[in-house]
């Protein structure tokens, strides 16, 4: 046990530790433990009973006892007695393969033996909306182009600020914050670092930045579209693959024109060849195809993919090289499970690499303007329910994240699906009732 929590815990005045998981739908699960407890539990886990969360298990289950990674320990800046701990789900002495961490842990060990290690950084997107939900946060918001205005952004500094002097605090250098595409909506960013790492971040940040909106008066919400007429939101994703050491980034390559190697380029063949499946993991909800695939917005554009194709520094697509070395992933959205996401990525890399899948012609061009005429590219799913039957058919994911773990997700999504199904929306009674 190299990080003895107890210890910890009297040298940072911590009195509760948050020990938690990440259920198949991304909710944060927990238990408050005090700091008195605390060695216990890091040998032996705080217990919980799986069917009680988004887990494909049944009451008749034994416990599964969540054990903490003491190295994601952080200690909640505007809350500095409480340390949020990440855990690793077990059960009957094995650990948990359809728990979301696990899965991720399992595919980072399939690139560790090839000497890989993936480095990501995420860009998550989110509004600030009254307690209700109903409304943005910010009556004087309503600019057609918000995005980058600076009184809006100024507006809700108390906010911003704060989460952004929390990330300072714990040390993830964040280093822009912008108000987005949307009225009242806003993204923070902060550095890469490996996709363990970030996963935890992100989990984490989603709860900080509910916590402290909450703090202010506000909601936040990650929902990919909560309006209409609005931009939704995205969590796009950047990607490279690095040495054992993590000092040689194997995407890089000075030759190529836009600075991608060729083992870059097998790999993001991978993700090309599985988009439409993975959108099961990166657009998990029913309300993810109203961003994807989505009729233009306020601002002039979706800022969303509607097709399976890359570009260069070009935003249209579903895959961007910014720069050499890397690459945006925009098919994401704010409902993605932080650990099945990065999972999701580099399972279908890692396959990319070793089938030296061919991306494909990179297309230079305005997808939302000139897409339309394109006749061979791959289109995204139209809706959640198709997304669900491309994974299960995708024989990639399933040897990547195991049959079982395959099933279990799908078991639960589609029975999200079916409950969407079951309630007739406005809109159908308002143009249906006098068929």
């Amino acid at each position: 046990m190299a990080v003895d929590l107890a210890r910890v815990a009297k040298q940072k005045g911590i009195k509760y530790f948050l020990i938690n998981f990440v259920d198949m739908f991304g909710v944060l699960r927990a238990k408050l433990v005090p700091a008195r407890a605390i060695g216990a539990m890091q040998k032996e886990g705080a217990g919980f009973a799986g069917f009680a969360a988004w887990l494909d298990m049944t009451p008749a289950h034994p416990d599964m006892f969540a054990i903490p990674d003491a190295e994601s320990l952080i200690q909640l800046p505007w809350k500095p007695e409480v340390g949020w701990l990440a855990a690793d789900l077990w059960m009957d002495g094995v650990e948990v393969e359809a728990s979301p961490r696990i899965v991720l842990k399992r595919q980072i060990a399939r690139a560790a033996k090839k000497g890989w290690r993936m480095k990501t950084g995420v860009e998550c997107e989110f509004f600030l909306i009254a307690p209700d939900g109903e409304a943005i946060s910010d009556p004087l918001d309503i600019q057609p182009k918000p995005c980058y205005d600076q009184s809006a952004l100024m507006r809700r500094y108390d906010v911003i600020s704060a989460i952004c002097d929390s990330m300072i605090e714990l040390g993830w250098e964040p280093y822009q914050n912008d108000h987005e595409d949307a009225n009242g909506q806003f993204e923070m960013n902060w550095e890469y670092d490996d996709c363990l790492r970030t996963a935890d971040k992100h989990a984490f940040f989603k709860y900080m930045v509910k916590s402290i909106a909450e703090e202010h008066g506000f909601r936040a919400t990650f929902m990919p579209k909560p309006f209409d007429r609005l931009t939704g939101n995205g969590c796009h994703a950047h990607v490279s693959i690095w040495d054992k050491a993590g000092r040689r980034n194997l995407f890089h390559d000075r030759k190529d024109d836009v600075g991608i190697s060729k083992m870059g380029y097998h790999f993001l063949g991978g993700i090309m060849h599985s988009a439409d499946a993975l959108c099961a993991i990166f657009n998990p909800t029913v309300n993810s195809y109203k961003r994807i695939n989505a009729p233009v917005t306020a601002s002039g554009a979706t800022w969303s993919p509607n097709a399976v194709t890359y570009g260069g520094n070009n935003r249209t697509h579903m895959v961007r090289i910014p720069d050499a070395g890397r690459f945006e992933l925009r098919l994401m959205d704010g409902s993605t499970n932080p650990y099945l996401m990065q999972a999701g990525v580099l399972a279908a890399g890692l396959d990319g690499v070793a089938e030296k899948r061919d991306p494909g012609e990179r297309l230079d061009i305005n997808m939302y303007e000139e897409g339309g005429r394109l006749r061979r590219v791959k289109r995204l799913p139209l809706n959640l329910l198709d997304a669900l039957r491309l994974m299960e058919k995708n024989k990639i994911l399933r040897d990547a994240f195991g049959k079982e773990v395959v099933q279990s997700y799908l078991k639960l999504r589609m029975q999200d699906w079916n409950d969407f199904m079951s309630h007739p929306s406005a809109w159908e009674r308002k143009n249906t009732l006098d068929c």
